[in-house]
């Protein structure tokens, strides 16, 4: 089969398109897919430079997301038979490929979605709602989400939406707003502006935000420690440096900051949030965005455009065999 597979550790140059890569066979538990599409994420640029904390030994095949159908499946396997329509969320042998092999418990139905919007689903959808478990959420609270109009942004806002918080959001165009508010949420704030920060709090009436659900925290942190409201929580979702902040900021209001990891979740976990985007697919609010869709042979360009952000981000960046 075709596959990336990365020899080394280093910049985009690294992933390198072979032809000759042999088709994994399933074993006990596990399910064969062929990947009709395969979701690109942040995450996997870092663990292409070799900075993640679980980055596999090269060489490997990169990618967790895809949608496709079940080709084989292996002794044991009872939640799926060739041929279903599936979505995976993590894999054993990488998904920039024609085909991945899975444990059957990671994956899920992909009910009516189309490929490209099941390659959406798996990372994105899942960090959201632990995000917002993490955060303790009830409804009716104040939810910012910082930096909206990516994959992960996204979900937050339907999943928030659809789960009665009050959301908030933030992105960097006039297009990226745009497509925030057509995602659940009810007011959205273009970051760039400098009294970004006091229209958040104006429209609190002075109080803060509940919840923020941070993309960039070596960027954000502080000012996110500042909007909060008493009692408030930060999950941080994403962070590509060490950031310094004022712990005292913490203090007066009794705020939280809380980490987030997806392999640090349970399958108890992964099965509840399975379940819950599950019924978003059958009550029709969960839609992933799609910005860009590159082949297999533009794969290094997909890894550029997800860090560089060209034109403000805007949904999922999606690869197709």
């Amino acid at each position: 089969m075709r596959a990336i597979r990365v020899a080394k550790f280093g910049g985009p140059e690294v992933l390198q398109l072979l032809s000759d890569v042999p088709i994994p066979q399933p074993q006990a538990n596990q399910v064969l897919i062929k990947v009709e599409a395969a979701g690109v994420n942040p995450v996997d640029t870092y663990i292409r430079n070799g900075v993640y904390a679980n980055s596999p030994t090269p060489p490997y095949t990169p990618g967790h997301d895809s949608a496709g159908t079940i080709a084989k499946v292996g002794n044991g396997v009872t939640k799926f038979k060739q041929g279903d329509r599936v979505y995976t969320l993590r894999t054993l042998t990488g998904t920039y490929a024609e085909y991945t092999l899975a444990d059957e418990n990671l994956v899920y139905p992909l009910g009516e979605l189309g490929f490209q919007e099941g390659a959406g689903l798996g990372t994105p959808y899942f960090t959201a709602y632990r995000a917002i478990d993490r955060a303790t959420t009830k409804p009716g609270e104040t939810v910012l989400v910082h930096g909206a109009s990516g994959a992960v942004g996204l979900a937050s806002c339907q999943i928030g939406n659809a789960y009665g918080l009050k959301v908030f959001g933030t992105a960097g165009t006039a297009s990226g707003v745009e497509l925030v508010q057509k995602n659940g949420a009810q007011l959205v704030f273009n970051h760039r502006e400098e009294n970004y920060t006091e229209q958040i709090m104006n429209a609190t009436g002075g109080k803060g935000v509940n919840v923020i659900l941070e993309m960039l925290a070596n960027t954000n942190l502080q000012t996110d420690l500042q909007l909060l409201a008493r009692h408030g929580r930060v999950v941080i979702i994403g962070s590509r440096a060490p950031v310094e902040i004022d712990a005292r900021l913490t203090m007066a209001k009794e705020t939280d900051i809380r980490g987030l990891m997806m392999p640090s979740a349970t399958q108890e976990k992964f099965d509840e949030a399975g379940y819950a985007i599950g019924r978003g697919i059958e009550q029709g609010w969960v839609k992933p965005i799609i910005d860009t869709v590159y082949p297999l042979t533009e794969t290094i360009k997909s890894h550029e455009e997800i860090i560089a952000h060209t034109g403000g981000t805007k949904g999922r960046i999606v690869l197709v065999p």
